[in-house]
């Protein structure tokens, strides 16, 4: 009876992964949240009746299926969703495993495992650029210049390694929702229009002009 179980679940699981749709199965913690409505909505692109899909969540659980292939947000019905993060998913064929909370997870996939890896990532890099943050701030109401300065040297070589971080995995991940996500969220140059009208291209990292190779 056991093994049947098993070969019925494996079954079941390999069907989901065959047919090409993305299959969300999450979990919400708060029993507060019983009854209330979730949402899936695209992260970009238009938010209608359409494109928005919607459930209620029952004994702590919810179930979404789609088979277009982005980025979507996950939210509880905004009346709601005070000290419940919002969760980034991406939708591509598999079974996704949700949970949300005061700290949102999704796992399951390749793109979202990888993604659930940037966004921990991620969490700690903003929780200690702030906390330098505050602290050169202090620094400079006591008007202690030199320590700022030392301090925001090494803020600023702390976030170069984040963004250099999430351009690798980018460039490693070479397609896909997630790909295309973060290849822009931090791109290497940018352009500033000059006093007499001219364009320079700039080293978004350094804020120094890009020479022209000649």
């Amino acid at each position: 009876m056991c093994f049947m179980a098993v070969v019925a679940a494996t079954m079941f699981f390999s069907c989901q992964q065959s047919d090409g749709k993305c299959h969300i199965q999450g979990v919400v913690k708060g029993e507060q949240f019983e009854g209330k409505r979730v949402f899936l909505v695209p992260f970009s692109g238009s938010k209608t009746a359409e494109t928005v899909d919607s459930v209620e969540i029952k004994n702590g659980r919810f179930a979404f299926e789609t088979d277009v292939m982005q980025m979507y947000k996950i939210l509880i019905d905004f009346r709601f969703r005070v000290g419940v993060q919002p969760l980034l998913v991406v939708g591509e064929p598999g079974e996704v495993q949700v949970i949300i909370d005061s700290v949102s997870h999704a796992v399951g996939t390749p793109q979202n495992d990888s993604l659930e890896k940037w966004k921990t990532r991620t969490e700690i890099h903003n929780r200690e650029l702030y906390k330098m943050r505050m602290y050169i701030k202090d620094l400079q109401g006591r008007f202690d210049t030199v320590q700022a300065k030392y301090i925001l040297q090494r803020a600023d070589s702390f976030h170069l390694v984040y963004k250099n971080y999430t351009r690798q995995l980018a460039k490693n991940m070479k397609e896909g929702v997630l790909h295309d996500f973060l290849k822009d969220m931090f791109p290497l140059t940018y352009e500033k229009k000059m006093p007499d009208g001219s364009v320079k291209i700039m080293n978004a990292d350094t804020h120094e002009e890009v020479k022209s190779e000649e």
